[in-house]
């Protein structure tokens, strides 16, 4: 028996009192079969559906469910009495028991995401790395543009990358690669080039051009419709913020007395959010860190929370959810549609319900699957790539831990500033990182290009992942960047990339078949690590009957119940039906 619950409209539909909630199911069944499992005050209650219709070959079954009264969250699972046994559905699939509530569907009745995050293509630049104004006054000591970046001078090195030289490539981002939304590594003023270490939260860099350079790009962004979003470092500031001297008590301090730094870094001491002052400045005070670069002229989309998980009071993260629903609401006063987005290298389930975070750079449930499968995780001096049905499994158990509002708002990318360019890891395979690009801009949640990935930029570990960007296009992978760019204008207009519900449809050794769809368009995408292959795939398990399918180069394909696809060797196909109304 086949269970389908897609957790977005018209399936799941929000109201005043609760959700309209619909099952789809491939078998016939009588009334009185089939029940949505919800917990109102922490106590089961089992709602019987009834049959209404169908969604293409698919039984359709409704209820309604109230919100949980006692409780943030919602959830609810659905139960079917079979002649052969019960059976149950979760976010993460079937089960032959009632399923654990970490796995139930969720909804969050009051905070949600802002919409706007979901339909976004973000580009993550590293300021000092991406481009040189050209009006810029010449500085001395910089370092040649495009050398490499040298490990024993890797936080003092500067190539002289600035605001006014990402105004000047807007339209490149913007009007060729299809780029709507930008994160910049920290801007402001610091004593190494990544900026992680603030010594002044009320200025940027004047090596980056300073407050006015950020106005101007704001307003460039601005007059193009593009979203920006910067880097928050309020867990630790620099050694030189003159509140270390100044105010000595906001910062940690160990058992000896001692202000403790980041992760043992003595030039990054941590704040204490015990302190009301502390409190006060990042997001409490109407001036706050995170208030003023909200407003105007600025007027920012939202924050990125560096190392948020480890931010809270004494020596370490006590009180941290406290203090995070405090940043939301802070953040959110300042500008209802800001976008809150925490950096977690690890799971990030618990900030991810709905009253803290909107989405979290990705790694868990994006990047780490999908570099263990292709390029092999490593473990103990061993790289090893993972299977393809558990490469499948993270992704959805990822999924399935949180709210679907938020996953659509999770922040995917290939890798960051942090890591290692994934074209690297992959041995300089371009098509692969294809591939990979595929999956980045179809799974649920928001792409984001990490500069230089487009056009082949590669790099190891930390610093040399924080290469320059290389202007002359006779160097790029020509292939690789068109792809990319067909690929985010795909994305804007396809409604179900956006906010899509997400089914697997097939997989086997080296390759993995899902669709993206809504109520009216759906796209099925089929990606393959290995060698050629031919796939069937069942569309007759989604709740709608295209007239017709055709690749993604506008051939047509048979509407049939079960499609069968050649697929070439370390590519990837695309299935679409006519693009979503509206």
């Amino acid at each position: 028996m086949f269970l389908l619950h897609p957790a977005i409209p018209p399936w799941a539909v929000p109201g005043a009192s609760g959700l309209d909630l619909v099952l789809l199911i491939d078998t016939p069944l009588p009334p009185g079969r089939v029940f949505v499992r919800s917990l109102p005050d922490n106590e089961e209650l089992l709602t019987p559906m009834q049959p209404d219709g169908h969604d293409g070959a698919l039984q359709r079954w409704r209820a309604h469910v109230t919100w949980d009264g006692g409780n943030a969250l919602t959830l609810y699972a659905f139960a079917v009495a079979r002649p052969e046994g019960r059976c149950w559905l979760a976010a993460d699939g079937l089960h032959g028991h009632v399923p654990p509530e970490a796995v139930h569907f969720r909804v969050h009745p009051r905070e949600q995401p802002p919409e706007w995050v979901r339909s976004q293509v973000f580009y993550q630049v590293f300021p000092d790395r991406y481009a040189r104004g050209s009006a810029t006054p010449a500085q001395a000591g910089l370092a040649a543009w495009g050398s490499p970046p040298p490990r024993q001078r890797a936080a003092s090195a500067y190539y002289g990358g600035d605001l006014p030289g990402l105004v000047e490539r807007l339209p490149y981002l913007h009007d060729e690669l299809g780029v709507t939304a930008l994160y910049l590594n920290p801007v402001f003023a610091a004593g190494s080039n990544h900026r992680y270490d603030t010594h002044d939260y009320d200025q940027v860099d004047p090596l980056l051009g300073g407050n006015a350079a950020l106005a101007a790009l704001r307003a460039a962004t601005q007059a193009r419709g593009m979203r920006l979003v910067l880097d928050a470092v309020v867990n630790h500031t620099g050694a030189r913020h003159p509140w270390l001297q100044q105010q000595p008590g906001l910062y940690a301090r160990g058992a000896g007395g001692e202000v403790l730094g980041w992760k043992g870094h003595a030039n990054l001491p941590v704040l204490d959010f015990a302190q009301p002052a502390v409190q006060q400045a990042v997001y409490g005070d109407a001036d706050a860190v995170l208030r003023r670069w909200l407003r105007p002229p600025y007027a920012i989309d939202g924050w990125r929370l560096d190392v948020v998980h480890m931010l809270g009071e004494g020596p370490g993260a006590h009180n941290n959810a406290h203090h995070v629903r405090a940043i939301r609401r802070a953040v959110r006063d300042a500008n209802p549609q800001a976008y809150v987005l925490g950096e977690h290298f690890a799971e990030a389930t618990r900030w991810l319900q709905g009253d803290q975070e909107d989405g979290a750079m990705n790694y868990y449930g994006f990047a780490q699957p999908l570099h263990d499968w292709l390029a092999g995780g490593e473990l103990a001096g061993q790289r090893q790539r993972i299977a393809t049905a558990a490469f499948a499994d993270w992704m959805q158990r990822a999924q399935a831990a949180i709210p679907y509002a938020n996953q659509l708002a999770q922040l995917n990318l290939l890798g960051s500033h942090d890591t290692p360019r994934l074209l690297t890891e992959l041995g300089g395979d371009v098509a692969l990182l294809q591939l990979a690009m595929t999956l980045l801009f179809t799974r649920p949640g928001v792409p984001c290009i990490y500069y230089g990935d487009e056009i082949g930029l590669e790099g190891g570990p930390d610093p040399d992942c924080r290469r320059c960007f290389d202007w002359d296009r006779s160097h790029w992978h020509g292939g690789l960047w068109s792809h990319v760019q067909r690929l985010a204008r795909a994305r804007r207009e396809r409604r179900e990339w956006q906010q899509g519900a997400t089914l697997t449809l097939a997989q086997g050794r080296d390759w993995l078949a899902y669709a993206r769809y809504t109520a009216d368009a759906a796209t099925v995408v089929v990606v393959n690590r290995g060698p050629a292959v031919t796939v069937s795939l069942p569309l007759h398990r989604l709740p709608l009957r295209p007239a017709q399918w055709q690749d993604w180069d506008g051939a047509a394909l048979p509407a049939a119940d079960l499609l069968t696809l050649g697929l070439p060797a370390r590519d990837g196909r695309l299935v679409l039906s006519p693009p979503s109304r509206g």
